[in-house]
C-alpha cells in the first residue's frame, strides 16, 4: 500500500482557489434562486439553512406549501436533476419535515421538494416537487 503524498503548496493554492470560486458561484445561484422564487410570490424564509438532518439551500413558502429548494447550475435539467442523489433528497426531505414539525407556523404545511436549475445564459427552471415522495423515492 502506497503512503498519501501532501500536495505541493502550489497545487494546494489552485486547489483552495477553485473551491473559493465554487462556493462563490453557488451563492450566487441561491440568491439568484431566491429572487426568482420571490417573483414568483414565494416568501424566503431561509438560505443555507443548518438542520440536525442536514443544510437546505432554499427554504420558501406558498399558499400552504414549504419548499425545500435545491439550487444546481449546470449545463442542463437533467444534469441538475441527476446531480441530487437519493440520500440528499432523504436528507432534505427529512430536514424539511423537521423544521415544519418544529416551527409553529408551519406545522400543517405540505412539505415538498423544489429544484431550481440555473445554466449560463438560460433562465432558471424551477421545477415543482421534483422528487415525488413515492415510498421508494425514485429508486
Amino acid at each position: 500500500m502506497s503512503a498519501v503524498r501532501p500536495l505541493r503548496p502550489e497545487r494546494q493554492a489552485q486547489k483552495q482557489a477553485r473551491g473559493a470560486a465554487a462556493r462563490l458561484s453557488g451563492r450566487r445561484a441561491e440568491v439568484l434562486a431566491a429572487l426568482w422564487l420571490m417573483a414568483k410570490g414565494y416568501r424566503i424564509l431561509g438560505f443555507r439553512l443548518a438542520t440536525p438532518l442536514g443544510e437546505i439551500d432554499l427554504l420558501a413558502q406558498r399558499r400552504g406549501v414549504l419548499a425545500v429548494v435545491e439550487v444546481k447550475s449546470r449545463t442542463s435539467l437533467e444534469a441538475a436533476l441527476e446531480a441530487v442523489t437519493y440520500e440528499q433528497r432523504s436528507r432534505l426531505r427529512r430536514a424539511g419535515a423537521h423544521i415544519a414539525a418544529n416551527r409553529a407556523g408551519l406545522r400543517d404545511a405540505v412539505v415538498r421538494l423544489d429544484l431550481i436549475a440555473l445554466a449560463p445564459g438560460r433562465r432558471p427552471r424551477h421545477l415543482l416537487n421534483a422528487w415525488p415522495n413515492t415510498g421508494n423515492d425514485g429508486q
